[in-house]
């Protein structure tokens, strides 16, 4: 039967390699597709998930309304009406239960690491020169354990910051904002109290052009001095052993009630919703490649059943069944796929290989290799391959069927 139809289809050598270029093309398409935007997405993964917590815990906003205070103010009476009425959200930006949830971070297996935080917003000043900035105040150790700062440092080193000392990380957008160096002295202000010098210690790069302008990274004792509240803490970043568990331990925690509790996943649902319109877009660029392809592949098949009627009849009239001649198409149909997506494997991966030497000039667009990332995952080849065999055995069932139902003695007075 192999045989048949290997000879069947180098007897019509064009009509084989066009079949067959739309396979490889299709494949190709998806490979360097998937390649392309799986790499991005790992690369935006790796930025949104450890740059920063697994899971966050933060004071919930109480938001006010006439509803609210009006059985606190007035118990008794059901007669008040508003002029103006009450609006916007209590000032509660520190953690009330810190110590409960200590508590319970501290027995919880799931949980890698976590560290306190206190933010404020600071004016940092140097010279002349002056900008807002997002002031985090961290416990260093602890910090470099839920998040991969320590490897986002562009100058000095994350040690140097200390536990107190009055030393400074900034983002390095912020840095060539204000003219700043290593071991310069700034002057930072919350409003709240003296303005006080800090040394830089080092600055850093995420990529992440919002972050980089303006975050700058302080002790938390430092923080909390500049602001004049001792003890207080605003966040409370936990990073968990598996990332995987980040649902089920947000759920776990928000039933308590004490605080917000917030994952990644929440923070950034709408790069996670990007991440579904890309799968959407490359799997309905690959199925229109591949749904084109099949067309081709069914169209030539049919064709090629009509001049290959005669033969059709003689193998009818020396024993060959209607199964067998459904056989011979359909093995036609599956080497097409498997020499297609082979083909279309190999020279997608070599594209991908050129694509992964392209450089980026923007630090802000590129990775820590300065170059594209491209995802070789198994599966994206996997996926190519039994797309494009699906594809062509798909396309060959109809013309197999067809040709098996053809009957030599219909064959035998067509032709006369």
């Amino acid at each position: 039967m192999f045989f048949i139809a290997y000879r069947q289809m180098t007897a019509r050598k064009l009509q084989t390699f066009l079949t067959l270029l739309g396979i490889v093309f299709g494949s190709i398409a998806y490979i360097v597709i998937s390649g392309v935007l799986l790499g991005f997405r790992v690369y935006l993964l790796e930025q949104l998930v450890n740059n920063d917590a697994h899971i966050k815990i933060t004071p919930k906003v109480e938001i006010i309304t006439p509803e609210k205070v009006y059985p606190l103010l007035y118990p008794d009476n059901k007669d008040i009406s508003w002029f103006v009425p009450p609006s916007g959200k209590r000032d509660n930006s520190e953690l009330r239960n810190a110590a409960h949830w200590f508590a319970i971070l501290k027995d919880d297996e799931d949980i890698e690491a976590f560290s306190r935080q206190f933010s404020i917003r600071a004016i940092v000043s140097k010279g002349t020169q002056s900008d807002a900035a997002k002031l985090v105040g961290v416990e260093p150790y602890k910090h470099s354990r839920v998040t991969n700062i320590s490897e986002n440092i562009v100058t000095g080193k994350y040690s140097d910051l200390g536990e107190t000392g009055s030393k400074i990380i900034i983002g390095e957008g912020l840095s060539e904002n204000l003219g700043i160096r290593l071991n310069d002295t700034i002057f930072l202000s919350s409003g709240m109290g003296k303005t006080l010098p800090f040394k830089v210690v080092g600055s850093f790069r995420t990529g992440n052009k919002g972050i980089d302008d303006s975050v700058c990274y302080a002790s938390l004792n430092d923080v909390q001095l500049l602001n004049r509240t001792s003890g207080k803490i605003s966040t409370i970043s936990i990073r968990l052993k598996d990332v995987n568990k980040v649902k089920i331990k947000t759920k776990e925690w928000s039933r308590l009630n004490l605080e917000s509790v917030e994952s990644w996943e929440d923070t950034n649902a709408s790069f996670l919703t990007i991440f579904k319109m890309q799968d959407t877009i490359r799997y309905s660029v690959t199925i229109a490649i591949l749904v084109i392809s099949g067309f081709g592949i069914y169209n030539i098949l049919n064709v090629l059943i009509n001049q290959k009627k005669r033969e059709i009849a003689i193998l009818r009239s020396i024993g060959f069944e209607s199964k067998d001649i459904n056989l011979i198409f359909l093995i036609q149909g599956v080497i097409l796929g498997l020499v297609g997506s082979i083909l279309g494997m190999l020279v997608g991966y070599l594209i991908c290989l050129k694509l992964s030497t392209i450089s980026f000039s923007s630090p802000y667009l590129s990775t820590k290799t300065g170059k594209m990332l491209i995802s070789y995952d198994l599966k994206i080849y996997f996926q190519a391959f039994f797309l494009a065999i699906f594809s062509t055995l798909l396309a060959s069932i109809l013309p197999a069927r067809s040709a098996g139902k053809l009957q030599p003695i219909e064959i035998i007075r067509g032709e006369l």
